[in-house]
């Protein structure tokens, strides 16, 4: 696959994308500024995380009026598959790409650490490959983390089949106790209706390689690409 990884100032997370994506899985990887008003020939577009201009009005806020979105909100709305990861999510949030929005973390402070996530699996969604029944380990590290939907929003979220993954235990139990930021419903990451954006708080590429000791984030990303080239 061809892979644009798009680059803001304050993006600290591209070349973790970068060695993820190319050097880990294979795949041409290409830089993408923020200031490029139009995009290669793609096959995937990656938003990673960071502080996307210094995050000082509201997360992603800004990052969302670069003339780089205004082409990747064409593109997505043409069927192309976007993943935001952590900044990326709530940039693809503020853009509208995605429903409802991220806030400060509940308590009101930045978390760093290993988590688990509880893959919600069905043939027609991009977690198809995962075992429902084997929660992945993977970091998170961010302060504007909790996922906030309406109660009619996270109705048609269900119904849809857009929520991708939970915080739960490392049994795979889903409780108010394992949530690390107070995201609603434990929610971690979701997709669009048609599955073709995805956005998620943890960070799967940094558990991509054998030398960290976890790959669970390489077979989540092997299960979203896997998804994206059959649909």
């Amino acid at each position: 696959m061809k892979i644009g990884i798009v680059v803001f100032p304050g993006s600290n997370c591209d070349r973790d994308a970068e060695y993820c994506f190319g050097t880990i899985m294979g795949h041409d990887v290409l830089r993408l500024w923020h200031k490029d008003g139009k995009l290669p020939s793609l096959d995937m577009i990656v938003i990673p995380g960071g502080f996307s201009y210094g995050d000082y009005l509201r997360s992603g806020a800004l990052a969302r009026f670069s003339p780089i979105m205004e082409a990747v909100t064409t593109y997505a709305q043409q069927g192309g598959k976007v993943l935001g990861i952590c900044n990326g999510f709530q940039v693809l949030c503020e853009s509208g790409l995605l429903p409802g929005a991220l806030r400060v973390n509940t308590p009101n402070r930045f978390v760093c650490k290993n988590i688990h996530l509880l893959p919600e699996v069905k043939h027609n969604m991009p977690t198809a490959s995962l075992d429902p029944s084997r929660p992945l380990r993977i970091p998170i590290a961010h302060a504007e983390g909790s996922y906030y939907a309406d109660r009619e929003t996270l109705s048609a979220l269900r119904v849809n089949g857009q929520i991708l993954f939970r915080y739960c235990d490392e049994e795979g139990r889903v409780s108010d106790t394992v949530n690390p930021n107070g995201s609603v419903d434990n929610i971690a990451g979701i997709s669009s209706k048609n599955h073709c954006v995805v956005g998620m708080m943890p960070h799967p590429e940094r558990a991509c390689d054998a030398l960290q000791g976890n790959t669970d984030g390489l077979e989540l990303l092997d299960s979203l690409l896997g998804f994206w080239t059959r649909i």
